[in-house]
């Protein structure tokens, strides 16, 4: 698991780098991933935040319009920014649709057998990429990590950090996501996800995929920002339902210091909202992991 360094690019004072390595959870297959080293990395061991991306996106999107490596460069943390797929599984019907197989592994571990070979995103994000970084020594303190995403990424961020938590394991300090899919069993893009990763369908869902359901049953502390905007049609479809997420984390008495979920007025799905929002999100990140 040796890893290939790709490209490199100064910026903020740091270091933007692209890796690529042969990905044993992804059955083989060659993994890419973008890790931004900020100045301070050159003196010690830095804290790491992990981004996980949106349907259709790859290692590149959020890593070159997030807004997120000034900021990050300011507060002295890495960010991992891992691709939202293999790529070159070739498996029957993967590239039929945007919102399901490539581009969209939707952060599981597929269990139906069709799939389970090489859709293994929740390993390679939670277990293998650490596990990489650590062997080729780059200057990553793991004990100091936190998680966000957008989109499919931010359900993937909110119920990577949910579940370890209910394994009592705290492998991440704090969370936030843009625009999650909070209550992906009963929104469509769960749905169909769900329904072809995993074996069980929304039964295996409900017990590890989900943060609506996941919040509904934590009894340890939480740190939570979620921000969504009022003006994205996803949100307007009924695709995101953050309002559930809220409701379920209220009702199990969660106040907004743990779990605090914004509606940001007129924005949508986009970048342009992300990147308005990408120095709050280091910002509240950089509370937890420089504690």
């Amino acid at each position: 698991m040796s890893l290939q360094k790709v490209s490199s690019n100064k910026t903020f004072g740091g270091e933007l780098i692209k890796y690529k390595f042969k990905s044993e959870v992804l059955g083989g297959l060659d993994a890419n991933f973008n890790l931004f080293l900020p100045p301070s990395a050159q003196k010690g061991k830095v804290p790491i935040l992990t981004y996980l991306s949106g349907l259709t996106c790859t290692e590149d999107n959020a890593a070159q319009k997030g807004s997120f490596l000034g900021p990050a460069a300011q507060e002295g943390i890495a960010i991992l920014f891992p691709d939202t797929s293999p790529r070159g599984a070739g498996i029957e019907g993967e590239s039929d649709s945007w919102d399901f197989g490539l581009a969209a592994g939707f952060y599981v571990d597929a269990t139906n057998p069709k799939w389970s070979k090489h859709y293994n995103m929740l390993s390679h994000v939670t277990v293998e990429l650490p596990s990489v970084l650590t062997a080729a020594d780059l200057p990553i303190d793991f004990t100091r990590q936190s998680i966000f995403g957008h989109s499919m990424g931010g359900h993937g961020a909110l119920t990577l950090y949910l579940s370890s938590l209910h394994q009592g394991v705290k492998q991440y300090r704090s969370v936030s996501a843009f625009a999650p899919i909070s209550n992906p069993i009963n929104c469509p893009w769960g749905q169909k996800a769900f329904g072809g990763y995993l074996k069980d369908g929304i039964e295996e869902a409900k017990e590890k995929y989900d943060a609506t359901e996941l919040i509904k049953r934590a009894k340890f502390p939480v740190n939570i920002l979620v921000d969504y905007g009022t003006g994205d049609n996803f949100y307007i479809q009924g695709q995101l339902l953050p309002e559930n997420f809220l409701k379920a984390a209220r009702d199990n008495g969660y106040d907004e210091v743990q779990v605090r979920v914004r509606s940001q007025e007129g924005y949508d799905h986009s970048y342009y909202f992300i990147s308005t929002f990408g120095a709050d999100h280091i910002h509240f990140h950089a509370n937890f992991l420089k504690a």
